[in-house]
Protein backbone atom coordinates (compact mmCIF):
# COMPACT_ATOMS: atom_id res chain seq x y z
CA UNK A 1 0.00 0.00 0.00
CA UNK A 2 1.02 3.60 -0.71
CA UNK A 3 -0.58 6.91 0.24
CA UNK A 4 -0.46 9.88 -2.12
CA UNK A 5 -1.12 12.61 0.42
CA UNK A 6 -1.81 15.35 -2.13
CA UNK A 7 -3.53 15.11 -5.51
CA UNK A 8 -6.17 16.96 -7.52
CA UNK A 9 -8.13 14.22 -9.27
CA UNK A 10 -11.15 16.51 -9.45
CA UNK A 11 -9.26 18.92 -11.76
CA UNK A 12 -10.31 19.25 -15.40
CA UNK A 13 -7.10 17.55 -16.60
CA UNK A 14 -8.71 14.24 -15.61
CA UNK A 15 -12.13 14.86 -17.15
CA UNK A 16 -11.57 12.50 -20.09
CA UNK A 17 -10.24 9.46 -18.20
CA UNK A 18 -10.83 10.02 -14.49
CA UNK A 19 -12.44 6.62 -13.91
CA UNK A 20 -9.53 4.84 -15.58
CA UNK A 21 -7.00 6.72 -13.44
CA UNK A 22 -8.95 5.98 -10.26
CA UNK A 23 -9.22 2.30 -11.20
CA UNK A 24 -5.41 2.15 -11.00
CA UNK A 25 -5.56 3.35 -7.40
CA UNK A 26 -7.79 0.45 -6.46
CA UNK A 27 -5.68 -2.05 -8.42
CA UNK A 28 -2.36 -0.80 -7.00
CA UNK A 29 -3.69 -0.31 -3.45
CA UNK A 30 -3.06 3.45 -3.33
CA UNK A 31 -4.96 5.94 -1.18
CA UNK A 32 -5.11 9.66 -1.85
CA UNK A 33 -6.37 13.01 -0.58
CA UNK A 34 -8.04 15.32 -3.10
CA UNK A 35 -6.91 18.81 -2.20
CA UNK A 36 -9.09 21.86 -2.81
CA UNK A 37 -7.67 25.17 -4.02
CA UNK A 38 -10.78 27.35 -3.79
CA UNK A 39 -14.38 26.89 -2.67
CA UNK A 40 -15.72 25.33 -5.87
CA UNK A 41 -12.74 22.99 -6.23
CA UNK A 42 -13.07 22.03 -2.56
CA UNK A 43 -16.70 21.07 -3.20
CA UNK A 44 -15.59 18.93 -6.16
CA UNK A 45 -12.89 17.28 -4.04
CA UNK A 46 -15.51 16.23 -1.50
CA UNK A 47 -17.91 14.89 -4.14
CA UNK A 48 -15.17 12.69 -5.60
CA UNK A 49 -13.98 11.49 -2.19
CA UNK A 50 -17.52 10.48 -1.25
CA UNK A 51 -17.75 8.44 -4.44
CA UNK A 52 -14.71 6.37 -3.44
CA UNK A 53 -14.88 6.26 0.37
CA UNK A 54 -12.50 3.34 0.86
CA UNK A 55 -9.38 5.03 -0.50
CA UNK A 56 -10.08 8.72 -1.04
CA UNK A 57 -10.47 11.78 1.21
CA UNK A 58 -10.67 15.55 0.73
CA UNK A 59 -9.07 18.75 1.96
CA UNK A 60 -10.65 22.19 1.67
CA UNK A 61 -8.95 25.56 1.37
CA UNK A 62 -8.03 28.64 -0.62
CA UNK A 63 -4.72 28.55 -2.49
CA UNK A 64 -2.67 31.78 -2.31
CA UNK A 65 -2.74 32.14 -6.09
CA UNK A 66 -6.53 31.93 -6.10
CA UNK A 67 -7.29 34.46 -3.39
CA UNK A 68 -7.70 37.38 -5.80
CA UNK A 69 -10.74 35.75 -7.39
CA UNK A 70 -12.33 34.67 -4.13
CA UNK A 71 -12.84 36.29 -0.74
CA UNK A 72 -12.23 33.69 1.94
CA UNK A 73 -15.52 33.04 3.72
CA UNK A 74 -14.82 31.04 6.88
CA UNK A 75 -18.50 30.25 7.36
CA UNK A 76 -18.77 28.59 3.95
CA UNK A 77 -15.63 26.51 4.52
CA UNK A 78 -16.76 25.67 8.05
CA UNK A 79 -19.95 24.24 6.58
CA UNK A 80 -17.97 22.19 4.05
CA UNK A 81 -15.77 20.84 6.84
CA UNK A 82 -18.78 19.13 8.41
CA UNK A 83 -18.54 16.45 5.74
CA UNK A 84 -16.89 13.34 7.18
CA UNK A 85 -14.58 13.01 4.16
CA UNK A 86 -12.87 16.34 4.93
CA UNK A 87 -9.64 15.60 6.77
CA UNK A 88 -7.69 18.87 6.46
CA UNK A 89 -7.66 22.60 5.75
CA UNK A 90 -5.61 23.58 2.72
CA UNK A 91 -3.87 23.92 0.58
CA UNK A 92 -3.13 27.39 1.83
CA UNK A 93 -0.10 29.52 2.50
CA UNK A 94 2.21 31.88 0.64
CA UNK A 95 3.35 31.94 -2.99
CA UNK A 96 5.98 34.48 -4.01
CA UNK A 97 7.18 32.72 -7.17
CA UNK A 98 5.62 35.24 -9.57
CA UNK A 99 6.79 38.25 -7.56
CA UNK A 100 3.46 39.41 -6.12
CA UNK A 101 3.08 43.03 -5.05
CA UNK A 102 3.28 44.06 -1.39
CA UNK A 103 -0.50 44.41 -1.41
CA UNK A 104 -0.91 40.89 -2.76
CA UNK A 105 1.53 39.49 -0.19
CA UNK A 106 -0.38 41.22 2.59
CA UNK A 107 -3.60 39.65 1.34
CA UNK A 108 -1.97 36.22 1.12
CA UNK A 109 -0.82 36.48 4.73
CA UNK A 110 -4.23 37.63 5.96
CA UNK A 111 -6.04 34.75 4.26
CA UNK A 112 -3.42 32.26 5.43
CA UNK A 113 -3.99 33.39 9.02
CA UNK A 114 -7.77 33.08 8.63
CA UNK A 115 -7.34 29.48 7.51
CA UNK A 116 -4.99 28.74 10.40
CA UNK A 117 -7.65 30.07 12.76
CA UNK A 118 -10.28 27.87 11.11
CA UNK A 119 -8.05 24.80 11.36
CA UNK A 120 -7.46 25.46 15.06
CA UNK A 121 -11.18 25.94 15.66
CA UNK A 122 -12.06 22.69 13.88
CA UNK A 123 -9.03 20.76 15.13
CA UNK A 124 -8.09 19.88 11.56
CA UNK A 125 -4.53 19.44 10.27
CA UNK A 126 -3.26 21.88 7.64
CA UNK A 127 -1.67 21.51 4.22
CA UNK A 128 0.79 24.36 3.71
CA UNK A 129 1.64 25.69 0.24
CA UNK A 130 4.89 27.66 0.28
CA UNK A 131 6.60 28.65 -2.96
CA UNK A 132 9.46 31.12 -2.62
CA UNK A 133 10.79 33.53 -5.20
CA UNK A 134 13.69 32.19 -7.25
CA UNK A 135 16.89 31.65 -5.29
CA UNK A 136 15.38 32.45 -1.90
CA UNK A 137 13.50 30.85 1.00
CA UNK A 138 11.28 33.92 1.52
CA UNK A 139 7.81 32.31 1.41
CA UNK A 140 8.96 29.57 3.77
CA UNK A 141 10.53 32.09 6.15
CA UNK A 142 7.37 34.21 6.29
CA UNK A 143 5.18 31.14 6.74
CA UNK A 144 7.30 29.90 9.64
CA UNK A 145 7.06 33.29 11.35
CA UNK A 146 3.28 33.29 10.95
CA UNK A 147 3.03 29.73 12.23
CA UNK A 148 5.22 30.52 15.22
CA UNK A 149 3.00 33.44 16.12
CA UNK A 150 -0.31 31.77 15.36
CA UNK A 151 0.60 28.31 16.59
CA UNK A 152 0.71 28.93 20.35
CA UNK A 153 0.97 25.16 20.78
CA UNK A 154 -2.58 24.79 19.48
CA UNK A 155 -1.72 23.43 16.05
CA UNK A 156 0.88 21.27 17.83
CA UNK A 157 2.54 20.05 14.66
CA UNK A 158 -0.81 19.38 13.04
CA UNK A 159 0.21 20.11 9.46
CA UNK A 160 2.48 19.36 6.51
CA UNK A 161 4.69 21.46 4.25
CA UNK A 162 3.49 20.12 0.90
CA UNK A 163 5.69 19.73 -2.20
CA UNK A 164 8.71 20.73 -0.16
CA UNK A 165 11.43 22.47 -2.17
CA UNK A 166 13.22 24.30 0.62
CA UNK A 167 16.63 23.86 2.18
CA UNK A 168 17.70 21.55 4.99
CA UNK A 169 17.69 24.56 7.32
CA UNK A 170 14.14 25.46 6.31
CA UNK A 171 12.98 21.87 6.80
CA UNK A 172 14.46 21.97 10.29
CA UNK A 173 12.33 25.02 11.13
CA UNK A 174 9.14 23.18 10.18
CA UNK A 175 10.27 20.07 12.04
CA UNK A 176 11.02 22.15 15.14
CA UNK A 177 7.37 23.25 15.08
CA UNK A 178 6.35 19.59 14.88
CA UNK A 179 5.15 19.62 11.28
CA UNK A 180 5.59 16.99 8.59
CA UNK A 181 7.44 17.38 5.28
CA UNK A 182 6.02 16.06 1.99
CA UNK A 183 8.15 15.25 -1.04
CA UNK A 184 6.92 15.03 -4.64
CA UNK A 185 8.06 14.11 -8.15
CA UNK A 186 10.96 16.57 -8.52
CA UNK A 187 13.11 14.56 -6.09
CA UNK A 188 13.30 11.86 -8.77
CA UNK A 189 15.21 14.07 -11.20
CA UNK A 190 16.79 16.83 -9.08
CA UNK A 191 19.75 15.73 -6.99
CA UNK A 192 19.72 18.91 -4.88
CA UNK A 193 16.91 17.33 -2.84
CA UNK A 194 19.20 14.56 -1.60
CA UNK A 195 20.50 16.42 1.47
CA UNK A 196 17.09 17.45 2.75
CA UNK A 197 15.52 14.03 2.08
CA UNK A 198 18.32 12.37 4.03
CA UNK A 199 17.92 14.93 6.83
CA UNK A 200 14.17 14.63 7.44
CA UNK A 201 13.38 11.63 9.70
CA UNK A 202 11.33 8.93 8.00
CA UNK A 203 8.75 9.37 10.76
CA UNK A 204 8.09 12.90 9.50
CA UNK A 205 7.91 12.25 5.74
CA UNK A 206 4.80 12.12 3.56
CA UNK A 207 4.64 11.17 -0.12
CA UNK A 208 2.69 13.04 -2.76
CA UNK A 209 2.27 13.52 -6.49
CA UNK A 210 0.42 16.87 -6.69
CA UNK A 211 -1.20 15.29 -9.74
CA UNK A 212 -1.80 16.42 -12.45
CA UNK A 213 1.36 18.51 -11.98
CA UNK A 214 5.09 17.75 -11.71
CA UNK A 215 5.29 14.14 -12.84
CA UNK A 216 8.33 12.18 -11.65
CA UNK A 217 10.93 10.54 -13.83
CA UNK A 218 10.37 8.63 -16.09
CA UNK A 219 7.15 10.56 -16.85
CA UNK A 220 8.54 14.06 -16.52
CA UNK A 221 6.73 16.56 -18.73
CA UNK A 222 3.56 14.48 -18.91
CA UNK A 223 0.41 14.61 -16.83
CA UNK A 224 1.01 13.26 -13.35
CA UNK A 225 -1.26 10.78 -11.55
CA UNK A 226 -1.39 9.21 -8.06
CA UNK A 227 -0.06 5.85 -9.27
CA UNK A 228 3.28 7.55 -9.89
CA UNK A 229 3.78 8.11 -6.16
CA UNK A 230 5.72 4.83 -6.26
CA UNK A 231 8.65 6.60 -7.93
CA UNK A 232 8.82 9.17 -5.12
CA UNK A 233 8.87 6.36 -2.57
CA UNK A 234 11.63 4.52 -4.40
CA UNK A 235 13.86 7.60 -4.56
CA UNK A 236 13.42 8.22 -0.83
CA UNK A 237 14.26 4.56 -0.17
CA UNK A 238 17.42 4.90 -2.27
CA UNK A 239 18.65 8.07 -0.58
CA UNK A 240 17.78 7.00 2.95
CA UNK A 241 19.09 3.45 2.42
CA UNK A 242 15.80 1.89 3.40
CA UNK A 243 13.75 -0.75 1.64
CA UNK A 244 10.83 0.34 -0.51
CA UNK A 245 8.55 -1.56 1.86
CA UNK A 246 9.87 0.37 4.87
CA UNK A 247 9.27 3.71 3.17
CA UNK A 248 5.79 2.64 2.11
CA UNK A 249 4.88 1.48 5.62
CA UNK A 250 6.24 4.55 7.42
CA UNK A 251 4.69 7.08 5.04
CA UNK A 252 1.27 5.42 5.11
CA UNK A 253 1.39 5.41 8.91
CA UNK A 254 2.53 9.05 8.97
CA UNK A 255 -0.25 10.17 6.63
CA UNK A 256 -2.97 8.30 8.47
CA UNK A 257 -1.73 9.65 11.80
CA UNK A 258 -1.60 13.28 10.63
CA UNK A 259 -5.00 13.24 8.94
CA UNK A 260 -6.62 10.99 11.56
CA UNK A 261 -7.58 8.39 8.99
CA UNK A 262 -8.46 4.96 10.35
Amino acid sequence: MLFDSHSHLHFRQFDNDREEIIKKLRNFDIKTINVGTDFKESEKAIVLAKKYPDFMWASIGLHPNDNLKENFDADKYRELAKNEKVVAIGECGLDYFRSPSETEIKRQKEIFIKQIELAKELNKPMIFHCRPSVGTQDAYEDAVEILKYENLNILNGNGVAHFFSGSKETAEKFLDLGFYISFAGPITFASEYREVVKFVPIGKILLETDAPFAAPAPYRGRRNEPAYVEFVARKIAEWKRLSFEEVAQHTVENTEKLFQIK
